[in-house]
């Protein structure tokens, strides 16, 4: 008898082995009630201790060196990409590592974060031992106050102790799931401290689909000589070769100081088909005052802009200070991957 195999797309539907569900319900209910008893620890004694950690992190001149050993080490290491990533200079230091030539990384100008649930991790020993002769802040996540870790530490965020979801009790689930946690929480609160924004992600995210989501306006549009415009008494003959050489099926509509006074679409044609029309001026044709984007818009929120327009529209053109500076297209925002 073969593993039964997993149907692919298979209809949403609830769990349907009873055990299975119980488990893990039973899990996700394990860890919450971690959650819940870690953010009651803030609301209570814990406070104080968060604060000076966040204030103390916030005012290195240097790094935050995370470490840690086993699931602490795997924590670790995504909290200091977390901090990196959202304004925070920060490095993983694999405390087994550090006795071995890697503690050369630290300076008295950095935090130290270090992470042991026990607090009495043996591999820790060095780096709180370099830590206290060269003056570097600790900071430590743990669970007893009066372990090894917690007595050195400068700042000890002590976690309160709770039931793992690992039916033996064994497995890092919930004190792990708490201690990242607790580390994100340090890192949002430093990024709302230092007013990291949008666009300072962005630096720092320029690939995959966050880097994406961050393109502005501006890092798509089409430029000068691109754009497809003409000036306010402009033959609808000469508008019409406009249109059709830079292919955006519509064209923009300036006035003598450079800025735009309207648009011409395929619509606009439409309605004013007629044996006068490649003769007419391009102002009796087009649209005034047409829908426009800042360049500095996220092109995301172009996009919605676009979609949400009575009659949705797909070209729009970016205007600063009245005066046109590109042209997007709905499939330059596709092709950007914004969506």
């Amino acid at each position: 008898m073969g593993t039964a195999q997993p149907q692919k797309n298979a209809a949403a539907a609830p769990l349907r082995d009873d055990r299975l569900r119980e488990r893990v319900l039973r899990t996700l209910a394990i860890e919450s009630k971690g959650l819940a008893a870690l953010s009651a620890a803030i609301e209570a004694e814990l406070g104080d201790a968060v604060e000076n950690a966040i204030t103390l992190i916030e005012g290195a001149r240097g790094r935050v060196i995370v470490t840690g050993m086993g699931k602490s080490g795997h924590i670790g290491r995504k909290l200091a990409a977390t901090f990196a990533s959202t304004g925070t200079p920060a490095l993983f230091l694999h405390a087994a590592e550090a006795s071995h030539g890697d503690l050369g990384m630290v300076t008295p100008d950095d935090v130290l974060l270090a992470i042991s649930w026990s607090g009495e991790t043996s591999e820790l020993g060095d780096i709180v031992h370099y830590a206290g002769r060269f003056a570097v802040p600790l900071v430590a996540i743990t669970s007893n106050a009066e372990s090894t870790l917690g007595r050195a530490a400068d700042v000890a965020l002590v976690l309160p102790r709770v039931e793992e979801a690992c039916p033996n009790g064994l497995a890092p689930t919930t004190s792990t799931l708490m201690q990242l946690a607790i580390g994100d929480a340090l890192a949002v609160a430093l990024l709302e401290r230092r007013g990291f924004s949008a666009s300072d992600f962005r630096v720092f995210h320029p690939g995959g689909k966050l880097g994406a989501r961050l393109l502005k306006v501006a890092d798509i549009m089409h430029q000068e000589a691109e754009m497809p415009l003409v000036r306010l008494g402009t033959p609808m003959s000469e508008v019409l070769i406009e249109i059709t050489g830079k292919r955006f099926g519509c064209c923009g509509v300036v006035d003598e100081a450079g800025k735009l006074a309207g648009i011409v679409t395929d619509g606009d044609l439409r309605r004013h088909m007629s044996s006068e029309l490649l003769a007419t001026p391009v102002e009796k044709v087009m649209t005034s005052s047409p829908f426009v984007v800042d360049p500095l818009e996220l092109a995301s929120a172009a996009l919605g802009l676009m979609n949400r327009r009575p009659v949705p529209i797909t070209v729009v053109f970016a205007v600063a200070e009245g005066k046109p500076v590109g042209i997007l297209h709905i499939h330059d925002i596709l092709r950007a991957g914004v969506v």
